[in-house]
């Protein structure tokens, strides 16, 4: 970020194909806040699949050896049992038994063949332990479910089987069915509403234990998991007590107790459960006890979400300043080939230019993005730190990076009029989002590098979420490939628009990519003048 200037507020996305790029034996970092890097991770899988073929290989062959010797020493017995004194008489026979015992059971009782299998199979695994996920990815993936049931308001009973649903009006709605789902299991259940638990988010926890209870009631113990029925008996049981749920965190308790009657806290806690329903009697209401927590865009966020579970602008009636049309803003360069204009709001100025970008170009830009994909962040004070509210990885593009760099910048140029060029323009951001990735409301010139004009680039196509929603505009633009939003974030004036709050919507399904272009107010004094009125 530059701090010479005033950003002036061009903001352009592109969208393309993901392409697999092999990062064996490198740490991805901070995984769960790049769709790319989690993909990038299935080979890790696919390594740690062919290993644990090869165990399991090599463990069958010991443990037939085992049973032949089983059968071996199993059907001496059954062939001297009936004649035991006769047999035992016969020095083959003796040798024989006194051998096995004395040899042959301890190669096989103490072998170390288990160990050394297990032992290859564990070194295999740490060989590739530095690209797989942390703590912070599981939990940042448990957080980005989450917030996806909060923004698109999904149900977690249909979400935990692999449905996006949601319910309008009184009835159920499939948001989209994916073509690959998968049921999550009690398991999993049990792991979200634990990160929510040991955020001290009751809300959240209470819906996903109770699912990880339900779940876990009716099936067995896996050797894979890490929860158990009574763990998440226990942890339900004390978000519904800090819930307000007295009578159920009292039912749960007594459940616990069935399975762990020894427990002293459990014991400690159903007395002062009954203690509390004796003084306060629980009042019966048709309502939930459960509220979500507060959030740092609480003021906005109802029509935060409402935008983003929209899919186009929010237009009642006609409006002759909203058009389409082709468009060459009078540069030569665009005369034979102009663009594909769609102006989708006047206050603040909003347009999308479809068919900015070809597929080709787009994939150029994500390829050249990808070594250089590091955890976005956002502004702090005069610093800049990642933060929860921005879940993505970017990269900045210089235009010799790659010809299709400089290529869009002049193109921009074109559009615009604006002269781009580094330092009067930022270098091409490249972003990737992660799971549930998203930005939540803010303005662009909310910093001390203020932006006048911003260009949004969509570099891939998104299945479902993953708009940009303008808060003040009432306006909800889709993620469409290939094409380019723009907008100015400063007035003539060079005073921030407060209409151009703004938002990327949480990605529902698919891989969201785009390419911001943030050029300077400094530098574009004779491309888009200031005007005699001084407050425009």
């Amino acid at each position: 970020m530059h701090t010479h200037s005033m950003r002036t507020g061009l903001h352009l996305r592109l969208l393309a194909l993901w392409v697999a790029v092999n990062t064996h034996g490198k740490s991805l970092g901070e995984m769960y806040t790049s769709v790319m890097s989690i993909k990038q991770s299935s080979l890790s899988e696919i390594q740690l699949i062919h290993y644990l073929r090869t165990y399991i290989d090599h463990e069958t062959r010991r443990l037939e050896d085992v049973k032949r010797f089983y059968v071996k020493v199993s059907e001496f017995h059954d062939k001297i049992y009936s004649e035991l004194a006769y047999s035992m008489a016969n020095p083959l026979v003796a040798f024989s038994l006194i051998k096995r015992l004395q040899s042959e059971w301890l190669n096989v009782v103490y072998s170390s063949q288990a160990k050394e299998n297990l032992e290859a199979l564990r070194t295999n695994f740490e060989s590739l332990e530095s690209s797989l996920p942390r703590l912070e990815d599981l939990q940042g993936a448990a957080q980005g479910l989450m917030r996806l049931q909060d923004v698109y308001a999904l149900h977690v009973e249909a979400l935990v089987k692999g449905h996006f649903q949601r319910n309008t009006n009184g009835n159920t709605v499939e948001i989209y069915k994916p073509s690959v789902t998968i049921p999550l299991s009690g398991d999993d259940c049990f792991l979200v509403g634990k990160v929510a638990y040991e955020a001290e988010d009751y809300y959240h926890a209470v819906q996903w234990l109770e699912e990880a209870v339900s779940l876990f009631g009716g099936s067995n113990w896996s050797l894979e998991h890490d929860g158990s029925l009574e763990e998440a008996l226990d942890h339900l049981a004390f978000s519904y007590y800090k819930t307000g749920n007295i009578s159920s965190a009292l039912s749960l308790s007594l459940e616990l107790l069935h399975h762990d009657p020894s427990n002293k806290r459990v014991l400690l806690n159903l007395e002062k459960y009954k203690k509390l329903l004796t003084e306060n009697p629980p009042i019966v209401t048709s309502g939930s006890l459960l509220k979500r927590p507060n959030t740092t865009y609480l003021r906005t966020r109802d029509t935060y979400e409402r935008l983003c579970q929209t899919h186009r602008s929010q237009v009642l009636t006609y409006n002759p300043q909203l058009f389409c049309d082709y468009f060459t803003n009078d540069s030569p360069g665009l005369y034979l080939q102009p663009i594909r204009r769609e102006v989708l709001s006047v206050l603040p100025y909003v347009v999308l230019f479809h068919n900015f970008v070809m597929g080709t170009e787009a994939q150029s830009i994500r390829d050249s993005a990808v070594p250089g994909l590091r955890r976005s962040v956002a502004a702090s004070g005069v610093n800049q730190t990642s933060a929860d509210y921005r879940i993505s990885k970017s990269a900045w593009l210089k235009d010799s990076t790659h010809p299709v760099v400089g290529k869009v910048n002049r193109r921009i140029t074109l559009l615009t009029g604006l002269n781009v060029q580094h330092p009067y323009g930022e270098h091409l951001q490249v972003v990737n989002y992660g799971i549930g990735g998203h930005y939540e409301p803010h303005y662009d010139h909310a910093t001390v590098s203020l932006i006048h004009q911003h260009g949004l680039l969509r570099l891939s196509s998104v299945e479902a979420g993953g708009s940009t929603a303008f808060i003040h505009a009432n306006l909800s633009v889709p993620a469409v490939e290939n094409s380019a939003l723009f907008w100015w974030n400063l007035h003539r004036n060079g005073q921030g628009d407060g209409d151009t709050l703004h938002a990327g919507c949480p990605v529902l399904l698919g891989d969201k990519w785009v390419a911001n272009k943030w050029v300077h107010e400094y530098g574009q004094e004779f491309q888009r003048r200031c005007s005699r009125d001084p407050d425009e």
